[in-house]
């Protein structure tokens, strides 16, 4: 499944035309702040296909029934970009136990590139809710990469792959390797550059947001 918040009538589409925005996005603060928006939005959305059940809570006058989630949440985020995008989920569910990845890509002389992990923080995973979130989903080789390395860690209950802006092919090639994934995201573009980059997209979003490596 595709949840696609651009097709909805939504106000965080104001904070994705931000994001994409080439004056505004070079607000470095703004840029983070929208970033964790659209965290907090697709958080929202993600929320409502959680299972849950009525909780009895006291209050000053008398007794409330309030339905409450049951599942465990784990947030999995892919460093750097991801560290504003996974704050606005963690702003709602701020109770999960937290995943972070060390990915990046190792370009050759040809051109090409492959994912290289370097780094994952270990969570036990079986029977949760597992949501891995990448700001940007081009090709899906850095999700796919991750999603195997945590598969060594148990069996989620259900699996949600959270992003800003993905490309057609990045949602397909989730799709074709995790098909019961359930995948979220703020925009989706049609093209792809010869180095995988997102058209119109909007820019490298680690070095937006935290200035550019070397």
């Amino acid at each position: 499944m595709l949840f696609n918040l651009a097709t909805q009538d939504s106000i965080a589409n104001r904070f994705i035309a931000e994001l994409r925005n080439a004056e505004t996005q070079q607000d470095r603060p703004r840029f983070r702040r929208n970033l964790e928006r659209v965290g907090e939005v697709l958080a929202y959305e993600i929320s409502q296909t959680l299972v849950y059940e009525p909780v009895i809570v006291d209050t000053q006058l008398g007794a409330a029934t309030v339905m409450l989630p049951t599942q465990r949440v784990v947030l999995a985020t892919i460093l750097r970009a991801g560290l504003p995008f996974h704050q606005g989920m963690l702003n709602y569910f701020d109770a999960a136990d937290n995943v972070f990845i060390a990915a990046y890509r190792k370009h050759h002389k040809d051109g090409s590139f492959e994912i290289q992990l370097d780094y994952m923080s270990k969570v036990n995973l079986d029977g949760c809710v597992l949501i891995i979130a990448d700001p940007m989903l081009a090709t899906g080789a850095s999700v796919n990469l991750a999603l195997k390395e945590l598969e060594r860690f148990g069996k989620p209950a259900a699996l949600h792959v959270a992003t800003v802006i993905a490309s057609t092919s990045g949602v397909e090639a989730v799709r074709r390797r995790w098909p019961k994934a359930r995948i979220w995201a703020g925009a989706v573009d049609e093209e792809l550059t010869a180095k995988s980059y997102i058209v119109p997209g909007l820019g490298d979003a680690g070095d937006l947001s935290f200035g550019e490596k070397l």
